[in-house]
């Protein structure tokens, strides 16, 4: 199948995580959908345990190092004291401390050895799931009907499918083990100082509640910074991708200058609102870095006493520190995980909700195929409508014999596209059938129904790529020699081997690189390569000069030559050969027959035809 199609591109910035205070869009059903995303994880869970196990490991070593640490550093210590006494033969315990250091060192490798091999599971943990995530996405995107993608904006569908995805991967793979990490850091480090001191432990937890109110305070006084920030960079994007997808339009009415003043308005929004939403985000590591130093001196002028007192080593008032500065770090790092997680649910719940939209009949598993179609079509009793409260088509009934040229003509809305894509299968019937060479379309799996057809339509729909495999997209198997006959046949060859590189020119995503009337070229050299039964053409020449016009034409006229061929028609002038036209008003055909016959009715299409040439305004 010929069938052109249309491809909308994503605008993609590269991934960041939330930061802290800034808002994140929550999921309708939180616990629905984390439950769902983890269902997805039980085909790992044996990794799971193993990346668990690791990363338990590789934090308890880490937390029971400073704990060591302090051992050595008592040890010096007791040996610089006695030494002070004058105590005969006092001296520092070396190869004591050389033991301690080789300890640690063997603990920080395997310290490190377990948070590799954790990240190393992990990933594969995270690309696994997502793998099948994205699977059932991309089957999921082959099953949904023609009326879900009119519904929704590509940009939308992508976002979903792309986007959340990767923000779906991302936390899986870093989020996650972060969040394991934080927790057992936090708890570990807590039981560490409650061996060393409850009473220096109780003036670190004091603490915890003050920057808790800190970060709140602030974090919620930031958050209509950043919604003001996010929604001028919406305006902003939006304004940039007009101005310059309109760049013409902009410039052959003047309003340039508009556009850049209008630009300067927005930026400067964006640049207030950006400014303070970072500056009072940036304040709460310093607060909490200033609660963090109330802490410490409390911790030293207490831990000082105790030394004093011969209560506490000091060694263990080293690692005391230690652990107190570690504290806060799991804290902020959780409060973070937690934004994050927001926003990682809400994306599942887009991409669950893409996964759950209701499917297109399926197939028929004893479909029939037309090895040798004929191309007659006929339409019964065929009624239809977009909404359920609106009926469209009702009760047509229409017949085509193979190799008749049909011609379908009428204002717009009058449902002539509709026609093509019921015949295509693209929408479902609410009554009725349609049949080729006798066999209901519902019969024929849509792939095979869909190769029947070729078709050329007014928008043309180049793909980024060379020439050749723009063309050679009508048939996959075809040789270059094909594909020259095809674009000779369409008149194309000629400025296709005018171009710097020929049939291997790359055309750019909007193929703006060549002109309109080339591009159209293009892609009739397409349908003509896919040589279908069925041929659509929605005014194909209407954008190639007269000259060209009747070049196509002819090529147009030898490709139709035994094949069933359907044209929507606005010039009238162009279909006047027609074996039958159709003439459409409100889903219904009005009226039907050859030019001739139709002219000598003297009804709609009469009126319409007239038109055209005296601007004689007629009544739809």
């Amino acid at each position: 199948m010929s069938q052109n199609q249309t491809r909308s591109k994503p605008s993609f910035g590269g991934h960041r995580g939330p930061v802290m205070g800034m808002p994140t869009e929550k999921a309708k059903d939180f616990k629905g959908t984390l439950l769902r995303l983890i269902s997805y994880l039980k085909p790992q869970q044996g990794r799971l345990f193993v990346v668990l196990f690791t990363a338990l490991l590789s934090t308890l070593f880490t937390i029971v190092g400073p704990k060591i640490m302090g051992k050595a550093t008592t040890k010096i210590f007791e040996g610089v004291k006695l030494k002070w006494q004058g105590v005969a033969g006092a001296a520092i315990d070396f190869e004591y401390v050389g033991n301690i250091l080789l300890l640690l060192l063997f603990l920080y490798l395997i310290s490190s050895l377990f948070n590799y091999l954790q990240q190393y599971l992990m990933a594969g943990v995270a690309q696994r799931t997502v793998f099948q995530l994205r699977q059932e996405v991309n089957q999921k995107l082959d099953r949904l009907p023609l009326s879900f993608f009119d519904r929704h904006a590509h940009g939308e569908i992508l976002s979903r499918a792309v986007n959340d995805v990767d923000n779906i991967s991302n936390t899986l793979q870093q989020s996650l083990t972060q969040f394991i990490t934080s927790a057992v850091t936090l708890l570990g480090v807590i039981v560490m100082m409650l061996t060393i001191s409850p009473i220096m432990t109780l003036i670190v937890l004091l603490t915890l509640p003050l920057s808790l109110f800190v970060t709140k305070g602030i974090a919620s006084r930031s958050q209509r910074y950043y919604i003001n920030q996010q929604s001028s960079l919406g305006k902003l994007n939006g304004h940039v991708e007009e101005m310059f997808t309109g760049h013409q339009i902009v410039k052959a009415f003047g309003h340039e200058n508009k556009s850049i003043q209008q630009f300067n308005e927005i930026n400067e929004q964006l640049y207030h609102s950006s400014w303070k939403a970072q500056f009072v985000t940036g304040i709460i590591m310093p607060l909490m870095s200033f609660i963090g130093n109330i802490g410490f001196i409390l911790v030293s002028i207490v831990g000082g006493v105790l030394v004093t007192k011969q209560s506490i080593a000091i060694g263990d008032i080293q690692a005391f520190i230690q652990y107190s500065g570690q504290f806060t770090q799991p804290i902020t790092s959780l409060a973070n995980i937690t934004n994050i997680i927001q926003s990682t649910i809400a994306s599942a719940e887009r991409v669950f909700e893409l996964l759950d939209e209701t499917e297109q009949q399926p197939e028929k598993v004893d479909a029939t195929q037309l090895t040798q179609p004929r191309g007659k079509v006929e339409f019964k009793d065929v009624s239809f409508r977009y909404k359920p409260e609106t009926s469209l088509i009702k009760n047509m009934n229409i017949q085509i014999n193979p190799g008749q040229t049909v011609a379908i003509v009428g204002p717009t809305g009058a449902g002539k596209t509709t026609l093509i894509n019921l015949l295509m299968r693209f929408y479902e019937l609410d009554h009725g059938k349609i049949t080729i060479d006798g066999v209901d379309i519902t019969e024929l799996n849509r792939a095979d129904l869909r190769q029947l057809f070729g078709m050329v339509l007014q928008d043309t729909w180049l793909f980024h790529g060379t020439i050749r495999d723009n063309i050679a997209y009508g048939r996959e198997d075809a040789t270059d020699e094909e594909i020259y006959a095809a674009a000779r046949a369409a008149s194309a060859d000629s400025f296709i081997r005018s171009l710097p590189e020929g049939y291997d020119t790359i055309l750019n995503e909007e193929a703006s690189n060549i002109s309109q009337g080339q591009k159209q070229l293009l892609t009739i050299a397409r349908a003509i390569l896919a040589d279908p039964a069925i041929l659509i053409l929605d005014e194909a020449t209407s954008s190639v000069d007269t000259r060209t016009e009747i070049m196509i034409q002819q090529a147009m006229n030898r490709l139709m030559e035994g094949r069933t061929s359907f044209v929507i028609a606005h010039r009238l002038s162009t279909i006047r050969d027609a074996d039958l036209i159709l003439v459409m008003n409100h889903g219904q055909v009005i009226e039907q027959g050859n030019h001739n016959q139709l002219l000598e009715q003297n009804g709609f299409y009469a009126d319409l035809y007239n038109s055209q040439f005296t601007g004689k305004t007629i009544a739809v």
